[in-house]
């Protein structure tokens, strides 16, 4: 039984049962849809790895926002302030994840993070050349890409 087919399934009887196929409607519809299957899991008697893929999605997507935000103002701070913090260098990090999707999600995840920009995944795919602004210390940028990005990642497709 696939529950993410029957968790769009009861939210489009949600959206049917209130007469408006509207996005608000059909995300009340998932959302509840998501509880109720969650709580119903037991009764299934299986445990399916859908909620903590989905646990672990949203984990992923509120880390990216944050980072984002705090990236975000640390880069304009610098741009602001007539003193220049950067100390931009190339650093090699070498990757955990294997598949394409996940190699392409992390290197998405780090260029869409202002301060850093992915340049290239080694022909072995073993590596990604990343362009930190703030790289005082590289392997301390390593250390935290490799602990929040590509870790939560690696997670989301365990």
């Amino acid at each position: 039984m696939n529950i993410f087919l029957l968790n769009l399934l009861v939210a489009v009887l949600w959206a049917a049962l209130w007469g408006s196929f509207t996005l608000f409607q059909l995300s009340a519809g998932f959302v509840l849809g998501f509880l109720v299957l969650w709580l119903l899991q037991p009764l299934f008697g299986v445990q399916d790895k859908y909620f903590l893929r989905a646990f672990r999605v949203v984990r992923l997507m509120l880390f990216f926002v944050y980072d984002l935000a705090v990236s975000s103002i640390r880069v304009a701070y610098d741009v602001l302030t007539p003193t220049d913090y950067s100390n931009p260098k190339i650093i090699k990090m070498p990757l955990d994840v294997k598949s394409d999707i996940e190699i392409l999600l992390v290197t998405n995840l780090i260029s869409l993070t202002p301060g850093t920009l992915s340049l290239d995944v080694t022909p072995d795919r073993k590596t990604l050349l990343v362009h930190a602004m703030f790289a005082d210390d590289p392997d301390a940028v390593i250390a935290s890409l490799k602990q929040g990005t590509e870790r939560m990642v690696k997670e989301v497709f365990e």
